[in-house]
């Protein structure tokens, strides 16, 4: 009983982790492909504004309408979306 107390304390001592940041703006460079189960989801390269991680280039996956030039607010910028399968580079430019 002890032991899932201490691993429900990780739990939400790493969500707030995640959260303790205030969220950042980033700018859309360019749209790589639609994924998800129906394609309701597009993966974008975008370019962080500001934070800690400012100017670095990343792969996010955005759900609904998005545009190159749109800006996104992200909670968090340490991790990177996986690359889609079977897209070759450029596609999509």
């Amino acid at each position: 009983m002890a032991e899932k107390k201490n691993q429900n304390k990780r739990d939400l001592d790493s969500t707030k982790k995640i959260s303790s940041d205030k969220p950042v703006k980033a700018s859309v460079l360019k749209l790589i492909a639609r994924t998800g189960a129906r394609g309701e989801v597009t993966q974008v390269e975008c370019k962080i504004l500001e934070g800690k991680n400012s100017e670095r280039i990343m792969r996010r996956n955005v759900k609904g309408p998005v545009r190159i030039g749109d800006l996104l607010t992200l909670r968090e910028t340490e991790i990177e979306a996986r690359r889609v399968r079977g897209v070759t580079k450029g596609a999509h430019a």
